[in-house]
């Protein structure tokens, strides 16, 4: 079996499918099949797209001293 991207068990959500488009405001997916829906409704026909998901942030880098390198 193939490791999917984000792990196996993706939880169904329009934001996350192929047929949706994601409104301007953000909060509700365009569906051609459904209509307006929000962004955590999901139907028979999804099919997930890991491309829609937005990544985490950067985690923030630490802070070093001239002193941390020095013998």
């Amino acid at each position: 079996m193939q490791r999917k991207l984000y792990g196996n068990q993706v939880e169904p959500a329009c934001r996350w499918c192929e047929i949706g488009t994601l409104s301007a405001d953000g909060r509700a997916v365009h569906c051609p099949r459904k209509g307006v829906v929000p962004l955590y409704h999901h139907c028979r026909r999804f099919i997930y797209t890991p491309l829609k998901r937005e990544p985490a942030g950067t985690p923030e880098r630490p802070s070093f001293l001239p002193e941390d390198f020095s013998l």
